[in-house]
Formats: structure tokens, C-alpha cells, sequence
């Protein structure tokens, strides 16, 4: 008769004990290998300099894994070249395409914007376009070398 009652007892006691112990534990990792499922999201993040870690908005979906990184670049920012690569350096397959641009304009040929033959008027339209794409990034990237 004793041995049901201590049984029972030791049932009782048993899942409190484990509870106490995850009770002063307030951590999110805590919580979520108690519920034994994985989590929603991990964000694996590379910070450099002093950036600090965010802070994850739902600790029981989200995991957040921070790394640190030195210096993003290898070359040293006065040394880096951000213009243009001379002709005479490109690869073989841009000297072709321009080779091939080159003769399609002076055959006149469409989208050209040249005088001459069928269709060369349908590329100035294109041709102004590509312009103002080129002097925007030209802008953009002028502005971002000042310091």
C-alpha cells in the first residue's frame, strides 16, 4: 500500500524539481530547447568595425547569429581604382561586342541613330537614354568618392 503512495509521490516531485531548474533560466535558447521544435528563422549577420548585434524581435522564432569581420576590403581605400578599365586591358569578348557595335553603326543599320541606311533613326531615342543612364552612374559614383 506504501509503495503506489511513494510511486505517486516521486511522479509528483520529479517533474518540479526539472521545473525549478528551468525556472531561473529566462533564456529564449532555453525556451526553445525545451519545446523541442526548431526555430522559425536564423539570421546569420557579418558585422564589421564596431556595428553592434540586433537584437532579435521574437526570441521563440527568430535566432540571431552574429560574426565579426576585420576590414571588408583587402586593398586599402586610397589605392583602389574606381575608374574605368582602359581599352587595352578589357577582355577579348568586350573589344568584339564594341568592334560589332562599331559596325553596325557605320552600316547604318536600326537602332544605330545614324543617317544613313534602314531604320538608323530608331536608335537615338536608345542612344540618349544610355547616355543619361551613363552620366547618372558617372554622378553617383563621383559622389560617393567624396569622403
Amino acid at each position: 500500500m506504501l509503495r503506489p503512495f511513494a510511486i505517486a509521490l516521486t511522479l509528483a516531485v520529479l517533474p518540479m524539481s526539472s521545473f525549478a531548474q528551468t525556472a531561473d533560466q529566462n533564456d529564449a535558447a532555453a525556451k526553445q530547447a525545451e519545446s523541442g521544435k526548431p526555430p522559425l528563422r536564423i539570421r546569420s549577420i557579418t558585422l564589421t568595425g564596431n556595428q553592434a548585434c540586433p537584437k532579435s524581435a521574437n526570441p521563440d522564432a527568430e535566432i540571431v547569429v552574429c560574426a565579426r569581420q576585420g576590414e571588408p576590403y583587402r586593398i586599402p581605400k586610397e589605392l583602389r581604382n574606381d575608374k574605368p578599365i582602359p581599352a587595352q586591358n578589357q577582355s577579348w569578348a568586350n573589344r568584339a561586342a564594341v568592334a560589332d557595335e562599331v559596325g553596325r553603326r557605320a552600316a547604318g543599320l536600326p537602332d544605330t541613330c545614324s543617317p544613313t541606311g534602314s531604320g538608323g533613326q530608331t536608335g537615338c531615342a536608345m542612344m540618349r537614354a544610355q547616355q543619361y543612364a551613363a552620366e547618372k552612374a558617372e554622378a553617383k559614383r563621383q559622389a560617393a568618392a567624396i569622403p
